[in-house]
């Protein structure tokens, strides 16, 4: 089963539905941005609420340890159902569909959906007796059809389940907690982010007082006390943590983005100052999925010191200081998929976007926090959005909308480098088409023997204008339809920054019988001049820190660097960052905590330099000193 990137399993009490249009509001915007989201509805009010229409009684059982539970009958489990169907899944679908989703609601356990098994017989008190009961229907989850579900969640804009389940053994359908299900689901499908929304700001220290918000909770170093329905959400929070949700946090009142939110986070000794490294790389933020870092960013950073927003791009925003002199670090919060858990081991932290590059980030975000920008100088914090993904969407808008003096981009470089350039990027996609034709035929070539000589054809193209460059097929597909065989290719070449102009125009007066050739992105290669006054206060800052020199390195990849060079021609950019660039995109990222820590410390006294150095620059002489040869 293929992993839905960016699903948000989100757990409602029924209060919330009614009481509660934020909610809905938070949902849509959710799903205009790309979500895929599984609703996960309780419903101890609308259950109460149909008993009272009705003019029944709902009935609890005292179980030995005095937790209360609701008796579930056969006679009563239709008009629990009838209770979600009325009071739950019609204010669903109204509220959401007058935002223009789609929307599917209905009971888990329809059609066998959601499966489980009835549980034991109860041992409950009656006054001052202890009997059993045998006859609730309450029981436990089983399995679901993650096929099924998966398919529905890419067809509905929203998906709301609610218990009971279906026990086919008995053939039955038995009640669950709604929370414990929600864990369960989100487990299952492998959900991005689990939300669990209730009527309080996250798990209060003080139950008499709405802003003790417990911030963050470590099960396995910690034990929680909580009373009553919240006892379930600690349940399922820790269910999930244990069986690798990344992403868990208890939010309210009534709302996902309220003040008050309780995360969940694995581990048990984290050092403080890798703590928000650890938090940052357990949050999913696979391209096109960052809202959630990018807004845990801007709470965690925010201060009387640091203004902290979200740009139109999704880009998170951490400036400090007014000067007239701007630093610019720009970093990515995006990752390439397959995600897993953040660890904290003794000597290192592990996690998809480790290396690539949420240690730059944090890194940058760290010395934010603690070091004096002068009057005169600026710091800008920016984590990027879709750095992995060809739009390259949060770094365009910087180009656009932001101005610098000078520019650190965050990418591993390894402590003791500095990177001055990268490879460009010109990534084509090559189409063939043409009539269908025997494979014995005189002088046959197939559609995708066409398209390997078109891009023969290329290479030899590009050749010509850059003697340095990589090349390589990523993608091909072919198909016969119509009496037309077809063949697609992506075609990407790494372009050095010595590569000579001209080639787009080649490229664009090809003509190849029955083909097309498609620019999907090119971005050109860049290399930093050694001598300017960025390069300078890296060199100087660093030999205070290192015992040896840095080492210069040009990368054959391409990064944010890139998209900015476009039309920043006469700005300074590096990029500089812990972590082994050979392990990016892979699963094994991890990053030796003592290099984040040194690497740390390099960045704070080259930013430190750079600011001694411009102290008493204009703009027109910073651009002078940049230009100038300095050694």
């Amino acid at each position: 089963m293929a992993v839905i990137n960016n699903l948000h399993v989100i757990k409602l009490g029924s209060s919330t539905i009614g009481k509660s249009e934020t909610i809905f509001a938070e949902i849509a915007a959710l799903s205009k941005q790309g979500a895929k989201i599984l609703l996960i509805s309780g419903g101890a009010d609308a259950i109460e609420r149909k008993f009272a229409d009705l003019q029944k009684e709902v009935q609890f059982l005292t179980l030995d340890n005095g937790d209360q539970v609701r008796y579930c009958p056969p006679e009563a489990m239709n008009t629990i159902r009838q209770a979600y169907a009325e009071y739950i899944f019609e204010p669903v679908q109204q509220q959401l569909q007058a935002y223009g989703l789609s929307v599917l609601t209905q009971c888990a356990g329809d059609h066998g959906w959601v499966q489980g098994k009835q549980g034991k017989p109860l041992k409950v008190r009656k006054g001052d007796k202890k009997v059993i009961v045998r006859d609730s229907l309450y029981g436990s989850y089983g399995s679901a059809n993650q096929q099924l579900l998966t398919q529905l969640l890419h067809t509905y804009d929203v998906v709301c389940l609610s218990p009971p389940i279906y026990d086919p053994e008995i053939g039955q359908y038995i009640n669950i907690d709604a929370d414990m299900l929600a864990a369960h689901l989100a487990i299952a499908l492998e959900a991005s982010h689990l939300r669990f929304v209730t009527s309080t700001a996250g798990i209060l220290s003080d139950i008499a007082n709405p802003s003790s918000t417990i911030r963050d909770i470590y099960p396995q170093a910690e034990q929680i006390v909580v009373t009553g329905r919240m006892k379930q959400k600690l349940r399922a929070a820790e269910l999930a943590l244990d069986q690798g949700i990344a992403d868990i946090a208890i939010t309210g009142p009534h709302t996902l983005y309220g003040a008050g939110k309780t995360w969940f986070w694995r581990g048990q000794h984290i050092p403080p100052d890798i703590e928000l490294l650890h938090q940052a790389i357990s949050i999913p933020s696979v391209s096109k999925d960052e809202a959630v870092l990018a807004q845990f960013l801007q709470e965690r950073v925010s201060s009387a010191e640091i203004d902290a927003e979200i740009d139109p791009a999704g880009n998170i925003v951490l400036t400090k200081g007014s000067g007239e002199h701007t630093l610019l670090l720009l970093g990515h919060i995006d990752t390439v998929p397959y995600v897993w858990q953040s660890a904290v081991h003794e000597q290192r932290v592990s996690g998809r976007g480790s290396v690539d590059a949420k240690g730059s980030l944090i890194n940058f975000v760290e010395v934010l926090r603690t070091i004096d920008v002068p009057d005169h100088a600026r710091l800008v914090v920016i984590g990027a959005v879709e750095e992995e993904v060809s739009s390259s969407a949060g770094a365009f808008y910087v180009r656009d909308h932001v101005q610098a003096d000078a520019v650190i981009i965050g990418e591993p470089s390894g402590t003791h480098n500095l990177t001055l350039g990268y490879y460009g990027l010109l990534k084509l996609q090559l189409h063939v088409v043409q009539k269908q034709q025997h494979s014995a035929g005189k002088d046959s070539v197939s559609s995708i023997d066409k398209v390997y000589q078109l891009a023969t054809h290329l290479r030899e193209i590009i050749a010509q204008y850059d003697h340095d460059h990589l090349s390589a097929i990523v993608d091909i597909e072919a198909e016969n339809s119509g009496g037309h065989y077809s063949a697609s290719a992506t075609l990407n070449f790494r372009i050095s920054p010595q590569a000579r102009a001209g080639y787009i125009e080649d490229i664009h007066s090809l003509e190849w019988a029955d083909s097309t050739v498609e620019i999907l992105r090119n971005t050109p290669g860049y290399q930093n001049s050694r001598k300017d006054l960025l390069v300078k206060s890296f060199v100087r800052g660093s030999s205070t820190v290192l015992a040896e020199k840095l080492t210069f390195l040009m990368k054959k990849g391409t990064s944010d660097m890139n998209t900015l060079a476009t039309t920043w021609t006469d700005i300074p950019m590096v990029a500089f960052g812990p972590g082994d660039a050979s392990l990016d995109h892979t699963d094994q990222e991890f990053l030796d905590i003592e290099e984040v820590r040194l690497s740390r410390k390099v960045l704070r006294q080259s930013i430190e330099t750079w600011f001694s150095l411009i102290s008493s620059k204009s703009k027109e002489n910073v651009y002078a000193l940049n230009t100038e040869q300095v050694t």
